[in-house]
């Protein structure tokens, strides 16, 4: 209308927006963006103590060291790819050179399993089933406390909690050893399942943690009027308690089945690694497979973005939702979380601050890489089907994924100066002979879902609880660990304790961050220095077949440069997609007349489909035994 001097809110809305799609879409078509419409960029944080200028961590799901290791570095090469040791490949603390392939305290004997028995039963790894297993540092007791020996379409037999693959299957992780650094003392800082895994890789912290009613939204979630005892563990009188199981995260959209379910969500208190890096001005993210929403936040409060509907197909030809909130961690910190699933402006701005918040999908990270913009520090979660957890992944689509991130990497110009840390976030109960010593004591003693004491006589009787926190007991299982990296040791085992504090105070240390405080775990964390030798860089690029069998070793390429900073810098399509969804809401419409510019920029980014969901995996309330 004209002369009115008014104008309505789905019109000023659509001014707004439309006005950053049509910078949007002048980058896209190689203009530059408008000043109001670009991101900032705060310092780089570059100076490291180290020559390590990117940490790259790949954060893999629910796997024992004997699990993967326990025959490194003898193959049966019977099945699967073949795999030959080089000379004088140093021994590790495995099943076969502890003479426990054929005498073994458990009532089953371990077994090889075939590369044809990649899909294979979830195992129970809850806290107290797993201490009750490692049985006061005797590791016999694993059938009766966390074998799951039958289960739907997936490889089950009586004993399988015991069973290992070996380098027929888990070929790229052993030929990664052969050529890097292997670490055989690593541990998970506590007993239990994935979301206090991911937590202590972040934080060294599992206690802080309120429940909060999902109703009230995911940027200023509202405690629960009780504390709700899946989410919260011995709360105190403010409700404040400890992470043991798998409960969603507050902060995040996608959460309790995108909030169709009403179970308590977990919000943490305290810091994490995120923050230290942010007071640094140091580039960080977390990226996870399926992080970017099949249906993008509309911009109205009190609806939500949704990730439901992204699937993959795993080996066994089952559909897998990519996306799993609990794996995500700093999700569940208000502080670096990115509730609605937003995409950064640019590819500039991936590891900077802005409205990802540090929060990205693993695109982002293969957009980052190729555009020279490589953060200083970066989490890789996979999507569920490849991030190796039993039940609905497996190790043949873990290697695909480890194999296709690893390759990248070592074909960028930043490989020269990166370390990549491949951990695990549990052992999903799988057998593993060394139990470790109990450093942090609990004296949990209510009843667990086994009938038994939560905490086992190893952990009550075990030194005080740190902080005077209860329920976590550990360090707890023993997990895979390698560095990948230039400046990694070479066909090396590394025997030093580590856990996955471990990997929050390289970080502190390498970027002089400070610690956590609290009475985190990083404080008494092993060190990652038995890995690396800086004085004596290999200069190694390691290329892996898809089969991960060896493609090519050769020295570090000369890179005449990196990528443009146009491309950095343009528009990128997912927040494009971001601003349709809002101006879609704004306006009301399925179709709205956008500016010509606008849906030129539309047209150039294009848009993301959605797929059905064939396979959804939710914890219900009070099923200890399947927590991830």
């Amino acid at each position: 209308m004209i002369g009115t001097g008014r104008t309505s809110g789905a019109r000023r809305g659509l001014t707004r927006v439309g006005a950053l799609l049509g910078a949007a879409a002048l980058a896209t078509a190689g203009g530059a963006v408008p000043a109001a419409a670009a991101s900032g960029h705060g310092g780089h944080g570059t100076h490291t103590a180290t020559p390590i200028k990117h940490l790259v961590v790949i954060y893999d799901e629910n796997i024992s060291f004997d699990h993967y290791f326990a025959t490194y570095p003898q193959a049966a090469n019977t099945d699967g790819t073949k795999f030959k040791a080089a000379a004088h490949t140093p021994k590790a603390d495995n099943l076969l050179n502890s003479g426990l392939l054929k005498n073994n305290p458990n009532l089953y004997k371990p077994k090889r399993l075939a590369s044809s028995q990649a899909m294979t039963c979830d195992q129970n790894h809850s806290y107290g089933p797993e201490q009750y297993a490692a049985d006061g540092g005797k590791a016999d007791k694993y059938v009766e406390n966390t074998e799951v020996n039958k289960c739907t379409g997936l490889f089950g037999e009586p004993g399988l909690v015991m069973d290992y693959y070996d380098g027929n299957t888990v070929t790229a992780l052993w030929n990664y050893a052969q050529n890097y650094a292997l670490n055989d003392k690593s541990f998970s800082s506590v007993y239990g399942p994935s979301t206090p895994g991911a937590l202590n890789l972040i934080s060294g912290q599992t206690h802080g943690v309120i429940s909060v009613d999902p109703a009230t939204g995911t940027e200023n979630p509202k405690q629960t009027s009780t504390p709700d005892p899946y989410a919260v563990v011995s709360p105190d009188a403010k409700g404040v308690g400890t992470v043991t199981n798998d409960p969603d995260p507050a902060y995040d959209d996608c959460s309790n089945k995108d909030h169709t379910a009403t179970s308590a969500l977990a919000a943490m208190q305290g810091k994490n690694i995120g923050d230290l890096l942010n007071s640094r001005g140091a580039t960080w993210g977390w990226f996870q497979g399926g992080f970017r929403p099949s249906t993008a936040w509309d911009g109205k409060q009190g609806d939500y973005a949704k990730c439901g509907g992204t699937t993959h197909t795993n080996v066994g030809g089952a559909a897998v939702e990519d996306y799993s909130p609990h794996h995500s961690p700093f999700e569940y910190y208000k502080s670096t979380s990115n509730p609605h699933h937003l995409a950064p402006k640019s590819v500039a701005e991936i590891g900077h601050n802005g409205r990802a918040n540090h929060n990205y999908d693993l695109t982002d990270f293969d957009a980052a890489l190729k555009a020279g913009n490589l953060p200083s520090v970066s989490f890789l979660k996979a999507a569920e089907y490849q991030d190796g957890h039993a039940g609905y992944s497996d190790p043949t689509d873990e290697q695909h994924f480890l194999i296709k991130e690893i390759n990248a990497l070592q074909q960028s110009p930043q490989w020269k100066s990166t370390a990549v840390v491949v951990a695990y976030d549990d052992s999903d109960g799988w057998y593993d002979h060394v139990a470790a010593k109990v450093l942090n004591g609990s004296k949990d003693s209510t009843t667990g879902s086994n009938g038994k004491a939560v905490d086992s006589p190893a952990c009550q009787s075990g030194p005080a609880a740190a902080g005077g926190y209860a329920d976590r007991c550990g360090p707890g299982t023993r997990q895979p660990m390698l560095v990948i990296s230039p400046y990694s040791k070479v066909n090396a085992v590394d025997h030093t304790r580590t856990e996955q504090a471990s990997i929050t105070s390289f970080i502190e240390n390498n970027w002089h961050t400070g610690r956590i405080g609290d009475a985190s775990f990083d404080q008494r964390s092993g060190s990652l220095s038995g890995l690396f030798d800086f004085r004596h860089p290999n200069n190694k690029q390691v290329l892996l077949n898809t089969d991960g069998s060896v493609k090519s070793v050769k020295g570090i390429p000369h890179h005449s440069g990196t990528a443009t900073s146009v491309s950095a810098q343009g528009a990128y399509p997912p927040y494009v997609q971001d601003l349709k969804a809002q101006t879609l809401a704004d306006t009301g419409s399925s179709s709205p007349a956008l500016p010509i510019a606008v849906a030129a920029g539309l047209l150039t980014a294009g848009a993301t489909g959605t797929a059905f969901a064939l396979h959804r995996r939710r914890r219900r309330t009070g099923q200890l035994t399947a927590a991830r």
